[in-house]
């Protein structure tokens, strides 16, 4: 148990926190699950969101910034690849 009230706002916090970043990881790996199984048309809105939830993480602190860049980069070029093979 925390001895100071500091420790206890800290706990607290950091429930809070852990909540908020585990819900926005989250639904950047559902966004991550649809584009892959999206095709055509779909794969472009999907990509779009997927790309949109990883900026937000990154712009929220929950992954950092070169990571966000470096997936969507990744995403962009298997879209891009989808797309030529059709």
């Amino acid at each position: 148990m925390p001895q100071h009230k500091s420790c206890e706002k800290r706990i607290r916090l950091s429930r809070k926190q852990n909540a908020r970043n585990r819900t926005i990881k989250s639904a950047v790996k559902t966004a991550t699950k649809r584009f892959l199984a999206a095709e055509g048309e779909d794969a472009e809105a999907a990509y779009r969101a997927v790309a949109s939830e990883f900026d937000t993480a990154a712009k929220k602190g929950v992954i950092p910034k070169a990571r966000a860049n470096r997936k969507k980069s990744r995403l962009a070029r298997e879209l891009n690849r989808r797309s030529s093979q059709s």
